[in-house]
């Protein structure tokens, strides 16, 4: 079953990424999958078809591979793979532990294209879960989009629904370069409406639109844009239009839509669960504050490691209240 042959359902967005990989390994012979877990369908079964088969019954375990416990070892074989002409997903678990592969990403699978004159290319993605995972403390709640949003060679990517998930994976797998894919640990279970529309790699979306030329514009990506709907919600109750675009994609970002959206507006303020601190908002900030006249905010985590405990995890959680509260005092300078 193709994604242009797929009817509308509902799927979570753990659910939506499995269809995603199970269509284009059914499509390409080349896509195989590759990491700890996989063979009972991953750790949060997004390796799992919506009837809960893992797909390494599907695909067999020579497409879908249990490898040991050894991120630079299955990143590795993934850019030699990649180099060999092979289009391989490779499985991080949770981007926290994409730090022991860091050299085979940045220095390897990054900078080929452009080190060999184009002759070798790495299409592979990496998936890498981001964010806030609740009670699971300092080294499993991390969010580093801007890391890899730095590196010359690097497609990176956020998806924030289950529509998305499902049609970035395919664009994902479908580029001929490297890819960081950052699902969040904390959106596996919800659901939305998949249809099977393709949704290409930079433009972002409109989460959440407003009436005539808005108050605001609010930006975000992966699960904090369901915290600035939520904001915008609040906001119209107290008579404030906000225009909320998910960038969807963080590296290429639709540079001329929140430009645009920021113009008519002239308040933008960026929202994301990352520490704020050299965050990828700042750099959304700056453009839009060279290119425009808008007044702008940022708006992120604290530069503090996630707590384990509930009330010190509280602190590094940007929620609605926050955003709220940010979007009146932007609009009162």
């Amino acid at each position: 079953m193709t994604s242009t042959a797929m009817h509308k359902r509902t799927l979570t967005y753990a659910q939506a990424a499995a269809v995603a990989l199970q269509e284009a390994m059914q499509d390409d012979p080349r896509v195989i999958a590759m990491g700890e877990d996989l063979g009972r369908g991953g750790v949060f079964g997004q390796y799992r078809t919506p009837d809960g088969r893992p797909l390494a019954e599907l695909f067999g375990a020579e497409r879908v591979i249990d490898t040991p416990i050894s991120e630079a070892t299955i990143m590795g074989a993934g850019v030699g793979m990649a180099l060999a002409g092979l289009r391989p997903v490779v499985e991080m678990r949770v981007a926290d532990f994409a730090l022991c592969a860091i050299d085979e990403l940045v220095n390897q699978a990054a900078k080929n294209r452009y080190m060999f004159g184009g002759q070798g290319r790495v299409p592979l993605v990496a998936r890498l879960p981001i964010g806030i995972w609740t009670a699971s403390a300092a080294q499993h709640s991390q969010s580093f989009e801007s890391w890899f949003a730095h590196v010359p060679g690097l497609v990176v990517v956020a998806p924030g629904t289950p529509a998305d998930n499902h049609g970035l994976l395919k664009a994902a797998l479908a580029c001929g370069d490297p890819v960081v894919y950052m699902e969040h640990k904390e959106l596996w279970g919800v659901q939305g409406e998949v249809d099977g529309t393709p949704v290409p790699l930079g433009p972002c979306r409109i989460a959440h639109g407003c009436s005539g030329r808005g108050d605001l514009t609010l930006v975000s990506w992966s699960r904090q844009v369901h915290a600035c709907v939520e904001a915008a919600h609040a906001l119209a109750a107290q008579g404030i239009q906000a225009e909320v675009l998910d960038l969807r994609t963080i590296w290429p970002w639709d540079r001329e839509a929140v430009l645009g959206s920021a113009g008519r507006t002239g308040r933008l303020l960026v929202v994301h669960e990352a520490v704020q601190a050299a965050g990828f908002g700042a750099e959304v900030a700056a453009t839009v504050a060279e290119h425009t006249g808008a007044r702008v905010a940022r708006l992120g985590a604290p530069r503090i490691p996630v707590g384990y405990a509930q009330t010190l995890e509280a602190e590094s959680r940007v929620g609605t209240a926050q955003i709220v509260q940010a979007a009146r005092q932007l609009l009162e300078k």
